[in-house]
């Protein structure tokens, strides 16, 4: 036998499932890394990235 494959697209709600919070400023952020040195500002920085969308922002602390 082969396989299978479902020819149904897929709902609008499926497809973009967690992205429209993205799209409007509500990010899920987590850090990735905590503690880096910015040599020209001679400050701590924290790297955050959203787990929905992959956005990457930087904190100068």
């Amino acid at each position: 036998m082969t396989n299978i494959i479902p020819f149904k697209r897929p709902k609008a709600s499926e497809k973009h499932k967690g992205k429209t919070l993205c799209k409007t400023g509500f990010h899920q952020w987590i850090i990735l890394n905590e503690k880096k040195f910015d040599t020209k500002e001679g400050k701590l920085i924290t790297v955050f990235q959203c787990s929905r969308c992959g956005k990457i922002k930087n904190s100068a602390l």
